[in-house]
């Protein structure tokens, strides 16, 4: 049984480490793209406590490319896949992964005093299909900040 435990474990770290070189491949290709899109690269893999989750358990941020397109600074999530056979990198920028980018954007917004700074939120997906060209393509304002502003209530009776 312990061999077969260290056999599925060395899989498992094989997987990670391969999904981890074409994660860093994919944004090394994104930082050119966009370098070549006319794009300033401020930073890259920006990280930064945003809080704490149900459990008391502090949470990290991080935001993969941060870049001024001009005038404006935008927080860059770079997505790499093999292939779009089960949904494309945009697909895995769900809410819950747009929000925790806000909040560090946020964040890094406060750390640099930016305030007044124009910002918005782009994605790069990547994707490197085995024998092809990769391609890349970049979605400008994917999402907005507003999409996660608290609602304020007008205290009506129902």
């Amino acid at each position: 049984m312990a061999e077969l435990l260290s056999i599925i474990s060395q899989d498992k770290r094989e997987a990670v480490r391969g999904s981890s070189e074409m994660g860093s491949r994919g944004e090394m290709l994104a930082a050119e793209f966009i370098k070549r899109e006319g794009y300033r690269i401020v930073m890259t893999n920006f990280k930064a406590p945003i809080g704490r989750n149900s459990k008391g358990v502090q949470v990290t941020g991080e935001i993969d490319l941060i870049a001024l397109e001009g005038e404006t600074l935008c927080f860059i999530e770079v997505k790499t896949r093999r292939s779009e056979d089960f949904g494309g990198p945009l697909s895995a920028v769900d809410v819950r992964k747009q929000r925790q980018i806000t909040r560090t954007a946020r964040v890094y917004r406060r750390l640099f005093g930016l305030a007044e700074i124009k910002y918005r939120f782009d994605v790069v997906s990547v994707v490197i299909e085995k024998g092809l060209e990769p391609r890349i393509d970049i979605a400008r304002s994917f999402w907005t900040e507003g999409k996660f502003r608290k609602t304020t209530w007008n205290h009506e009776v129902w």
